[in-house]
């Protein structure tokens, strides 16, 4: 099995939670729908046109946190919309929350996520190309962003890993993706070094119906730690394993 590992890097974060209408509250990590944006971004597709090419079927997509992060609200200056012909700005404007992601220390510190890819049977032919993006030089095809377009990101340590392997264990184990609530059987009460677990649960879009058309046909429900380390769980079922001994790490995609 192939895994393509790359990392998003930015100083602020924002994936807004589409069902809070009258408050921009923002999910923690990238939904899959988010990620197919930005493999979109990579590839240079257009607008809408990729739901079905990225969709589950053809591509496996997984996301980690690698760094702490904390939220903050913002108000911001939205326009006053109440009917079409109020998008010139003629109603003015209305302040509303707005929660942005960043490190702890604004000044020092960034956001990174790492995204795994791997295809399926029907979705080599964009992986070949999403490699050749990453890894050939030439870089994405549109610029990158954590979610809104003036949040700006990086893309960074793209590798390809050829020997990916599955597995399974019964021990509580670190896993440096967020993993499907359902498969999780155990949760450590602290971490190993005594400290307490900073935890979250989420439930984020993963697939939309067809090209052009947002509306969702599936949802995943993740649990994932937000400090910044690997979540240690026993999980059921197997897992995913890359790199080597000196650097091992365990991973589930989003289903």
């Amino acid at each position: 099995m192939q895994v393509l590992t790359f990392d998003l890097v930015g100083k602020m974060a924002h994936f807004r939670k589409y069902y809070a209408n009258n408050t921009a509250m923002s999910f923690s990590v990238p939904p899959r729908t988010t990620l197919m944006g930005v493999l979109a971004a990579i590839l240079g597709f257009p607008r809408d046109s990729y739901y079905e090419a990225l969709a589950s079927e053809h591509l496996r997509l997984g996301v980690g946190l690698c760094t702490p992060i904390k939220k903050s609200f913002h108000r911001l200056n939205f326009l006053k919309v109440e009917s079409s012909r109020d998008l010139d700005g003629s109603k003015g404007h209305i302040q509303l929350p707005f929660e942005v992601i960043s490190g702890y220390d604004l000044a020092r510190d960034t956001v990174r996520y790492r995204v795994y890819v791997t295809p399926t049977a029907t979705g080599e032919v964009v992986f070949g190309q999403l490699v050749e993006r990453v890894l050939g030089g030439s870089g994405p095809h549109f610029a990158l962003s954590l979610g809104t377009a003036n949040f700006t990101a990086s893309l960074l340590d793209g590798q390809l890993h050829e020997q990916a392997r599955t597995g399974s264990s019964d021990e509580v184990q670190d896993f440096h993706s967020t993993v499907p609530t359902e498969r999780v059987v155990t949760l450590p009460v602290t971490r190993e070094d005594g400290g307490s677990l900073s935890l979250e649960e989420e439930l984020l879009p993963a697939d939309f119906v067809g090209d052009g058309q947002r509306e969702l046909r599936a949802m995943n429900r993740v649990l994932f730690s937000t400090d910044g380390q690997p979540l240690r769980a026993r999980l059921r079922g197997e897992y995913v394993e890359i790199g080597d001994g000196n650097e091992t790490q365990r991973l589930l995609f989003l289903e």
